[in-house]
């Protein structure tokens, strides 16, 4: 027997260290339901809140249809897009970051130029395309911070070690929102929750963030208190001044929170049922901003508490995606994806209770908009996507 077989024979089998397996081709099918849940809703509620204006106005053709029938396409375009992108490597999305942050930068420097105002915000820019008129490069701004973000600390995993590090990223975010703060307060005030929350959620150094979030919030309300003090701006400064007292301006400033309350305290229970809400007649953009405030009207309690609870339910499902994620880009983006949801039902809902003073958030996948259903389905698309490559322990 040769020397090499007496030390193959002395020496110990190999034991391989435990390793945790990736399972691949297998999505995560919860958010996939939901999401397909909450769109139909959202289909439905968009019927119910404005069937009878689309009937009396001319800009619908008096058509009765028209946003269910533009909300359909727009939700089946919707589910297209989430579809192919859940069958897309999101590692592609990852190399593709810094291109996407700086198109959104220029498509947003557009809308300063030739955007549209509505509603005093100037947020959407015009589209030569028949039957899709315009495009709101505010909602392409949250995925794009976010993948961004998540580029940055994936290449860089001490980067928020170091002050400059995490200055130049609180950089990235305040470039993103500092776009948008002039044609929409709102996309500023979502763009830099999503942001600082991801970095927040990415750092270990609290006290930075205990800072910069009372620096953030003092300046935000001495902003709104400046302007209705000074008379600056009506538009927001009236809307915190209603904020504070809506029955001040019952006809003006306060008309939408207190047509809001009655909406939710009309539904009780269960609701006046599908189609049955009176203050769709009162209440402005009950179609879109305020939805929420019509499915308590016509589900009632336990329907918006069962809408809520499909939110909490894509919520947890988006955290586990993240826990499990296979490399630092895919848990960030995972992260940033479900905070931009979670952050946008928190908004809509407390501005709709008068929790906080009135602001254009959407209620995602629900509220009637085209560039958010859309954008919102192909993050969920991104979001199934990382799923698929999920860790097992």
């Amino acid at each position: 027997m040769t020397s090499e077989a007496v030390g193959s024979q002395q020496r110990p089998p190999r034991v391989k260290p435990a390793q945790s397996v990736i399972a691949v081709n297998s999505m995560d099918y919860t958010i996939y339901l939901v999401v397909v849940i909450l769109t139909l809703i959202g289909v439905v509620m968009v019927f119910s809140a404005n069937y009878l204006t689309a009937a009396t106005s001319a800009a619908s053709n008096y058509d009765t249809f028209y946003l269910l029938k533009r909300n359909a396409v727009l939700a089946v375009g919707g589910f297209i897009a989430m579809n192919v992108i859940a069958n897309i490597n999101y590692r592609i999305i990852q190399r593709l970051s810094i291109v996407i942050y700086m198109i959104t930068i220029g498509l947003m420097a557009l809308v300063i130029v030739i955007g549209i105002s509505s509603h005093g915000a100037t947020r959407w820019i015009p589209l030569p395309i028949p039957g899709i008129n315009q495009f709101q490069p505010s909602e392409l701004a949250k995925p794009a911070l976010v993948f961004m973000l998540a580029f940055i600390l994936h290449r860089n995993p001490d980067f928020l070690k170091a002050w400059p590090g995490f200055l130049f990223c609180v950089g990235v975010v305040g470039v993103m929102a500092g776009m948008s703060i002039g044609g929409s307060f709102s996309s500023a005030i979502i763009l830099a929750v999503i942001g600082i929350g991801m970095l927040f959620i990415a750092s270990k150094h609290i006290l930075r963030f205990i800072v910069l979030g009372g620096l953030g919030a003092g300046a935000v309300t001495a902003y709104l208190a400046l302007q209705d003090l000074f008379g600056l701006e009506d538009f927001r400064g009236g809307r915190f001044d209603a904020w504070l007292d809506p029955w001040k301006d019952p006809s003006g400033d306060g008309f939408q929170i207190i047509q809001s309350w009655y909406a939710i305290a009309s539904g009780g229970m269960f609701g006046l049922g599908i189609g049955q809400s009176r203050q769709k007649s009162f209440l402005p953009e009950p179609h879109n901003d305020y939805i929420f405030a019509i499915i308590c009207e016509e589900l009632g309690l336990i329907g918006a508490a069962i809408v809520l609870l499909l939110f909490g339910i894509l919520i947890w499902r988006g955290i586990r995606v993240a826990m499990n994620a296979t490399d630092t880009f895919g848990a960030l983006a995972a992260t940033g994806i479900t905070l931009t949801i979670a952050s946008q039902v928190l908004i809509n809902v407390a501005v709709v209770t008068n929790t906080i003073p009135a602001t254009g958030i959407t209620l995602p996948f629900i509220s009637y908009g085209g560039t958010s259903l859309l954008i919102s389905m192909a993050m969920m698309g991104v979001l199934l996507n990382i799923s698929r490559y999920s860790k097992e322990q």
